[in-house]
């Protein structure tokens, strides 16, 4: 028998989840964190090289200016607002499925991350971050003279 621990907010996840289905709204997939400060959660990819953590995260029609990147005590946040079209005269939406509003999306920092020099680039509603490992360092052998 395992022990698991139990957490409160994942039922109210599961039955915010549930609810979606009933009223037709999209669920969250279970690996997502909770999403209790956003309307939508963006997927992202999480790639490791042997010089950087690269996190690319898809945010088609977001504008520059509504995307903000940040790391505060081993967490980076990535935030921003995708807003909704309006109606327009001559115009109207007969269905709607792609979330609109606020997201939050947070990753613990690995502790060989050099956060100095982070960077964050916005191309073609794809937010591409940069993580530089800090250049660790290496063993060498020290001579030791006899005397």
């Amino acid at each position: 028998m395992n022990i698991v621990r139990w957490d409160p907010f994942r039922e109210l996840e599961e039955m915010s989840g549930h609810l979606n289905r009933i009223l037709g709204q999209p669920a969250r997939r279970a690996d997502e964190e909770p999403s209790f400060l956003a309307d939508w959660v963006p997927a992202v990819d999480i790639q490791e090289t042997d010089k950087a953590y690269i996190i690319k995260a898809d945010l088609p029609e977001v504008k520059k200016e509504n995307v903000q990147v940040s790391i505060h005590d081993g967490l980076l946040t990535l935030q921003g607002e995708r807003m909704q079209e309006k109606e327009e005269s001559g115009k109207k939406f007969r269905k709607t499925e792609r979330s609109y509003g606020k997201f939050v999306r947070r990753f613990a920092v690995p502790d060989d991350v050099d956060t100095q020099k982070v960077s964050a680039e916005f191309k073609e509603g794809v937010l591409n971050v940069q993580l530089p490992k800090a250049p660790s360092a290496k063993p060498r052998a020290i001579e030791v003279k006899v005397a």
